[in-house]
């Protein structure tokens, strides 16, 4: 991992004491849980002549540079949430960043939630999350780290996935928080390999859609808990409209589009812009 070393696997349950709240960063961090129930890692840093908002602010921009992705923000009451972007088997995961007011300073806290049956080593856990609260600054140099991070987003390069994989990738994340899925999956790109089951005109352009079962009754190998699958369907980008009315059903596709919309109770995710990947 490029963030935590998080590992999903064998349980292992480490007695850390919690470390009470001090003038550092590290001296704040405190571990909580274990990975039976859920391990948390919290560490937060108070800041002289800076205001909650101006905080997250900031923050925004340390974690987009980091390679965090913005989940949502709330600037105006110091509240944001990021994610770490999934990895192999492993899960996003979120952290929860508050800023509060203390007279004319501000108190930062990050909170990283990781979820039952993961585990990360304690020292990286603190090494990361103080990496990014001891970037926060007061006074000038605050608000204009702020303004300038007003407009960063994560330049993520397109995913490649099988549709089957996606499908099941979605469907998992839904079933678990679907309120979440468009925030995590919004501004991405992705290069989805698979067959089709059909093209239809979609307004003013065609709509491509992933040969992809309804539900997991059709396969013989599932991951997670739940049935529907997510269906997948791209929008082909201007001059592609030949491309589409080329195809058939069963036809082996490989599109690259952004996300655009996802319907949780029709389970249905559809992407943008799509044309032919290289």
């Amino acid at each position: 991992m490029r963030y935590f070393d998080v590992l999903v696997g064998a349980i292992l349950a480490l007695a850390i004491p919690s470390t009470a709240v001090g003038a550092t960063c590290e001296d704040s961090f405190v571990k909580k849980g274990n990975e039976l129930s859920g391990l948390r890692f919290i560490a937060e840093i108070a800041v002289e002549d800076l205001m909650p908002p101006t905080a997250i602010g900031q923050m925004r921009g340390i974690a987009v540079a980091k390679g965090y992705d913005i989940i949502t923000e709330e600037a105006e009451y110091g509240s944001m949430l990021i994610e770490q972007p999934r990895s192999g088997s492993v899960r996003p995961f979120p952290i929860v960043v508050t800023a509060t007011s203390e007279g004319g300073a501000s108190r930062v806290k990050l909170e990283a939630k990781l979820f039952r049956g993961m585990f990360a080593g304690v020292e990286n856990a603190k090494t990361e999350l103080c990496s990014m609260l001891n970037k926060v600054q007061g006074g000038p140099a605050g608000i204009e780290a702020a303004a300038r991070s007003k407009d960063a987003v994560s330049a993520n390069a397109p995913s490649v996935s099988a549709s089957m994989t996606l499908s099941q990738q979605i469907s998992q994340e839904a079933a678990s928080n679907a309120a979440i899925v468009p925030s995590r999956y919004r501004g991405k790109s992705y290069t989805i390999k698979g067959r089709v089951a059909y093209v239809i005109e979609d307004a003013d352009s065609y709509r491509i859609a992933y040969d992809i079962p309804e539900t997991t009754s059709d396969l013989a190998l599932h991951i997670g808990k739940f049935r529907f699958l997510t269906q997948i369907s791209c929008i082909v980008a201007k001059g592609q409209s030949a491309y589409a009315l080329s195809l058939k059903k069963g036809s082996s596709i490989k599109l690259t589009g952004q996300y655009r919309d996802f319907d949780q109770f029709k389970h249905v995710m559809w992407f943008d812009g799509c044309r032919p990947a290289e």
